[in-house]
């Protein structure tokens, strides 16, 4: 490609509502233009990364047995209804009507369009297992789009579907949409973690998010350097940090701490350990009528050490919270606990609650906790002694950088990530819903056992941007560079031998299968420069007058500090050497 043919529009500086690097770099670089809020034009620039990400994706998902096709953008109510989750979904959903009144989502997933296909296609066992998938546009109606294309409304998605006749053949579909994903972001170059996760609300119980490493990310990641165990902070065993609950040696007192609601505050008026005091949370849960009116309401205390942060999720598992939770309200905290929030504790209360106490607050003596009066603590708590052992002993607190690792390797470590990609054990939560079957060997139906395993394709744009970048501008990586060398020849419009050098060099690189591109601007050296660090094109060629005259050109790598002379003669063999995997 010449650069005159091509459509090149970098910017000096980005526009205002650009926040994160990114966005402003995919801006300033001609990557994407703004149409409306987390909707992107993909400028010719950014659509050929998109296709680059696209190729990877596809020649590994065909080369691990799956299948391609593509699903309508717009979904029948009916198929959604079907699973109950029309109703479920939020305002996340674009829901919409034809002329005849009919309902239609825009797809945000296609759980239930491919289970419809199965269901109507996929008759015997003999016909499994299959993984069918597309590469498509998706659109989430997300109330506060921003990142570029991080959090943006409109993006494409690799989504595939696999449906086995039994527990242990999905697992064999899991593990090879597995190790493909592995294959695919080791083919973008990225630096990633394959990490256990929590299903959320896609359903099943088996799932992996893959997460791109970087500063900026906004999930945390927890590993263990001395092993394999990796797990978002959502799922990671938060192990007890005592062996052992300790006798008292304390008697229990009301301290006066007027003020003071933070546990950290607290502790330092007490001068006493953060970790030494426990932090009250309550929430409640609501059993309703056919109507869904709410006919009964539970409150529940969770406790966790002070210097700890709940885990929502983990929350979401305890018994008798499974179905849904919501925080309390103020007026029933006043009615359980008689006290404002600020100085609760399971100590003193108005009315019952069903205690859950994190394990290693079920394992501490001699804690202090509010006293359920305002302006007051009590310090010496005891289980047992001053209070009934709790109802429910969980995991339900964020694990900290140093926490040992549950696979007793060693102790973990805390690093940010972007999720890019997720795969998923769904089981037959959705075949079941829909009455998806087959014919099994014995001749009756069963359910499908279904996987699903999703890729963000212009995500991975912004995720590998905010992993390699510089003050110059974006580092792709050689696989998924716009392109992979520039040409960038001083004077090409002015000086013969110049444009013959350099036209040569196109031919032969070319020739070759490499992704090159001429810079025949006639721009001056610095602007020329410019653009190509800004746009990230891993490899550069500069022929100049000079230079030619010398027998000499100049070679640099986005990563160099310094060019690096070539004789002309042996230029395009360095180049290749250099591009060669």
């Amino acid at each position: 490609m010449r650069a005159r043919q091509f459509f090149i529009t970098t910017l000096k500086e980005a526009p205002a509502d650009a926040e994160i690097v990114s966005h402003k770099l995919m801006m300033r670089a001609g990557m994407i233009r703004k149409l409306s809020a987390g909707i992107y034009n993909y400028m010719p620039m950014g659509l050929r990364v998109i296709r680059k990400v696209e190729n990877i994706i596809r020649e590994e998902m065909n080369r691990a047995g799956a299948v391609e096709l593509t699903m309508p953008l717009l979904q029948p109510a009916e198929l959604w209804q079907e699973t109950g989750r029309w109703d479920k979904m939020g305002p996340e959903m674009l829901r919409l009507q034809d002329r005849h009144e009919r309902e239609f989502a825009f797809q945000p997933t296609s759980e239930e369009v491919v289970t419809d296909i199965a269901r109507q296609e996929l008759k015997s066992y003999r016909a499994l297992p299959k993984n069918l998938y597309q590469i498509q546009t998706k659109f989430r109606d997300e109330r506060r789009p921003r990142f570029g294309v991080m959090r943006g409304r409109e993006f494409i998605m690799k989504d595939a579907y696999s449906f086995d006749r039994d527990v242990e053949s999905a697992g064999k579909s899991y593990e090879q949409m597995y190790a493909a994903y592995r294959k695919i972001f080791d083919r973008l170059g990225l630096t990633y973690r394959a990490v256990a996760a929590d299903t959320g609300a896609i359903g099943g119980d088996r799932s992996h998010e893959f997460q791109v490493i970087a500063e900026t990310g906004e999930d945390a990641i927890v590993y263990c350097p001395q092993s394999e165990y990796a797990a978002n902070i959502e799922l990671a065993e938060a192990l007890p940090l005592l062996a052992e609950r300790a006798a008292p040696t304390q008697a229990m007192t009301k301290v006066p701490t007027p003020g003071k609601t933070a546990c950290a505050d607290v502790a330092a008026l007490l001068g006493t350990a953060l970790a030494n005091t426990v932090k009250s949370l309550v929430l409640a849960t609501d059993e309703t009528d056919d109507s869904g009116a709410i006919v009964k309401s539970t409150v529940w205390l969770l406790l966790v050490r002070g210097d700890h942060d709940l885990n929502e999720v983990k929350a979401g598992k305890v018994e008798g919270l499974k179905n849904g939770f919501r925080f309390a309200t103020e007026a029933e905290i006043v009615e359980h606990f008689g006290c404002k929030p600020g100085y609760l504790g399971p100590i003193g209360l108005k009315k019952p609650v069903k205690v859950v106490a994190d394990r290693t607050v079920a394992l501490m003596s001699d804690f202090i906790t509010g006293a359920n009066e305002a302006d007051f603590h009590i310090a010496g708590v005891n289980w047992g002694r001053d209070l009934p052992e709790p109802d429910l002993v969980a995991d339900i607190r964020n694990v900290v950088e140093g926490d040992a690792s549950p696979d007793g390797a060693g102790t973990l470590a805390i690093q940010r990530g972007i999720e890019v990609g997720h795969v998923f054990y769904l089981g037959n939560k959705y075949s079941k819903a829909m009455n998806a079957t087959f014919l099994d060997e014995d001749g009756k139906p069963k359910f499908f056992e279904m996987g699903c395993y999703g890729i963000g394709v212009t995500r991975i744009l912004g995720a590998a941007i905010e992993q390699n970048h510089d003050a110059r501008g974006i580092i792709w990586p050689d696989s998924i560079a716009p392109f992979t060398v520039a040409i960038c020849p001083i004077g090409y419009d002015r000086a013969e031998d110049v444009k013959v050098a350099a036209d040569a060099l196109y031919a032969d690189l070319t020739a070759a299968g490499i992704d090159v591109i001429l810079d025949d601007r006639g721009e001056r050296p610095g602007a020329m420069f410019a653009d190509w660090e800004l746009i990230g094109v891993p490899h550069r060629v500069v022929l100049s007058d000079r230079g030619l005259k010398e027998g000499q050109a100049e070679y640099q790598g986005r990563r160099d500090a310094e060019a690096t002379k070539v004789a002309v003669a042996e230029l395009a063999a360095f180049v290749k050497a250099r591009l060669a995997p």
